[in-house]
């Protein structure tokens, strides 16, 4: 996927700096094609598939990358996050998520020392909707939406959304017709101290989380 500045929503200067709510981010490139349901993940066989709508226990015991962060409250909203989101109410499911703590800030030059960053791919249960490329575009647009219009003095954090190419294995036919797609959704904080970081990322989880319920349930 070719390299290009994210197209930056809800932007405003304030202050000298830049108050970020979301962006279209181009994301790492995958190096295989995605399915849904996956199985062992290519960085490690460590890593593995959970459906949380039929496993819910499994959201505060089996995510590695949050487990060693759980002290703070960020941890916590992210579970909330993931039970909302996979929970009887939702027409969506996430598929996967990941999380880096709090390290030296790269790239974006917004006056903070450190950044953390994750993601969370979420796709719509009803699996024959995620081949249609305008309904995961109608469903992003609404995140962004929701999210340029809430919480606007918040500056230290944003989320980028990315349409992933995926399989879905499980849907009848020939595989060809049975490509579809799922949003990843990215998240970054920024601060000058652990705390100040992992403060601005439950911020940013929250509004996300908020996000989310009125895109994905109507409100």
């Amino acid at each position: 996927m070719a390299s290009r500045a994210p197209l930056i929503y809800g932007r405003l200067r304030v202050q000298g700096a830049y108050e970020m709510k979301s962006c279209e981010y181009d994301g790492e490139a995958f190096t295989e094609m995605r399915s849904h349901p996956w199985h062992d993940a290519v960085a490690s066989t460590d890593y593995r598939y959970y459906d949380l709508k039929a496993h819910p226990e499994l959201i505060r015991t089996a995510l590695e990358d949050y487990i060693p962060w759980s002290q703070y409250a960020a941890v916590t909203q992210l579970y909330e996050l993931l039970e909302g989101l996979n929970g009887t109410a939702s027409i969506l499911e996430s598929n996967d998520c990941a999380f880096s703590g709090p390290s030296q800030s790269e790239g974006l030059q917004l006056g903070k020392s450190l950044q953390c960053e994750g993601r969370v791919m979420i796709l719509f249960r009803e699996l024959e909707l995620n081949l249609s490329r305008p309904r995961i575009e109608e469903l992003t647009y609404g995140i962004h939406v929701y999210l340029a219009e809430h919480d606007r003095e918040f500056e230290w954090g944003m989320v980028g959304t990315t349409v992933v190419p995926v399989r879905y294995i499980d849907l009848p036919g020939e595989e060809e017709q049975n490509l579809g797609y799922q949003l990843m959704l990215s998240f970054w904080a920024w601060g000058d101290s652990e705390p100040e970081v992992m403060g601005n990322l439950d911020r940013v989880l929250k509004n996300l989380a908020q996000a989310l319920g009125e895109a994905g349930t109507g409100g």
